[in-house]
């Protein structure tokens, strides 16, 4: 007889295929597990969706990231164990990556899982169809009548050495209909070599990184887009860009292969300056339509202090790269960071203004500084943060207030900038033209006081709430 296994996808209002349990569920041995994927954005009661398809579940496997996920993982958690105290629960992802040994004073949670998770998952589940202990489980925490158990680390392991992810495993059409397009998510490396204090990724990964070959990656999204004839490939990579002469191949691949999708991934703006004009029209030619470049500060103090090991010209630079070539790029920007000056900060708005303006394809979202424990800058902060479990499901990454030490005149500044720069620039729109020119002349003139008429938008469409 199978053992079930289930896994839980936290809710959240993005609609990115569940990339985390869809790995994890493909190292399974079929013959031995019934796998079942739940993702608490397709359902509407997840709670009851969990516990009608864990009665009779070996396990309980659930993705945690820190904030509003945190906080449905928690809830769906606690009813399981509630009805059945003697289901194992195990946690993976960046909250108990961070957190292994603390989040077991969670009485519903009895393991979790350290960084990259599929054959920790795997190996833990054969333990559990043997009814065997989990001693020595590499990459794993957990708790036994002798307290919390901490097992060595587990080495990173080469995407190719894995099973590749079974998209069979999730509604796809689902999700394409979600998203408003046939977009499909996919992932080509694990970790991240670069040592930005704000990030929790050289904590977890140990700024090692490891990224499959073009020609295993053709191979197997040949065999996707023949099954889902998706139109839109999305790169979820910390950093696709690491290496050029790995992006060249995978660009000729796809050509060689003739796929008809576009792509986009993330790139940091050092590694867009050492792209060549004919390495970057490749990447165009086979497909490529946006990047998301995280610039965090336009003050070169900051970038120093955040130690991003990049520049206020490389930015440019890349930027102007892909405006030539007419790719898209969002511009992630951070303020709000402990020690940031109104220099600083002023520093920031003056490059997001320019960067807006080089081209109507490019986005400059700005948000504020949330410490990850963890992270370098998150240490200097410690006392500010959240201290338990439930404390840090409220802590959210995305919106709500600044920190502590942003002031409310900062805060109120910069809330007002990014109304009238999104409104300010981007594809023109005749209907809108009036709010267009108002919006440019207060970005101009930094002139944000009395905003009437950003009282009103919002009054008539409220932004969406984020997590």
């Amino acid at each position: 007889m199978k053992h079930k296994i289930v896994l839980y996808n936290p809710q959240a209002v993005f609609y990115t295929m569940p990339l985390g349990v869809l790995a994890v569920a493909s190292q399974l041995d079929r013959e031995q597990f019934d796998v079942r994927i739940i993702d608490g954005r397709l359902e509407s009661n997840p709670v009851e969706t969990v516990l009608r398809e864990t009665r009779d579940a070996l396990c309980l496997g659930v993705s945690v990231l820190t904030g509003a996920p945190l906080k449905d993982a928690l809830k769906v958690l606690r009813a399981v164990k509630q009805e059945r105290p003697e289901i194992i629960t195990v946690c993976g992802g960046w909250h108990p990556s961070l957190f292994p040994a603390e989040m077991l004073a969670e009485p519903s949670i009895d393991a979790t899982v350290q960084g990259q998770g599929e054959l920790t998952f795997r190996d833990l589940t054969a333990r559990l169809a043997q009814d065997a202990g989990l001693e020595g489980v590499a990459g794993l925490a957990y708790r036994d009548e002798g307290g919390v158990r901490l097992n060595p680390p587990r080495p990173l392991t080469r995407l190719e050495l894995l099973k590749p992810p079974d998209f069979g495993f999730i509604p796809v059409e689902r999700y394409f209909a979600l998203k408003g397009q046939r977009q499909l998510d996919y992932i080509t490396s694990i970790g991240c070599p670069f040592r930005c204090a704000f990030c929790a990724d050289p904590f977890v990964y140990q700024r090692r990184w490891s990224g499959m070959g073009a020609d295993h990656l053709g191979s197997h999204l040949a065999e996707l887009h023949s099954r889902y004839r998706f139109c839109d490939l999305n790169f979820q990579d910390e950093t696709f860009f690491t290496h050029k002469k790995r992006v060249a191949a995978i660009a000729e691949e796809f050509l060689r292969r003739k796929f008809d999708f576009t792509w986009a991934a993330t790139m940091r703006a050092d590694q867009g300056v050492r792209l060549s004009e004919e390495h970057f029209a490749l990447c165009v030619r086979s497909g490529l339509r946006r990047v998301l470049i995280g610039v965090e500060s336009g003050s070169e103090r900051m970038l120093e202090r955040i130690k991003k090991d990049t520049r206020v010209e490389q930015v440019l630079q890349s930027a102007a790269m892909c405006a030539r070539h007419g790719v898209a790029v969002i511009f992630s920007f951070i303020v709000g960071f402990p020690g940031e000056s109104e220099n600083d900060l002023r520093d920031t708005l003056a490059l997001v203004k320019e960067l807006r303006a080089m081209s109507p394809r490019f986005e400059t979202p700005i948000f504020y500084y949330k410490p990850y424990p963890g992270s370098e800058l998150g240490a200097d902060v410690l006392d500010q943060i959240p201290k338990t479990l439930d404390e840090w499901g409220d802590f959210d990454y995305v919106q709500g207030a600044a920190g502590p030490w942003v002031t409310s005149e900062t805060y109120r500044l910069v809330e007002r900038f990014k109304f009238y720069n999104r409104h300010a620039w981007g594809q023109r729109a005749w209907h809108r033209w009036p709010l267009t020119a108002l919006s440019r002349w207060r970005c101009r003139h930094n002139y944000f006081d009395w905003p009437v008429e950003k009282l009103i938008l919002e009054r008539i469409n409220p932004a969406p709430d984020l997590s």
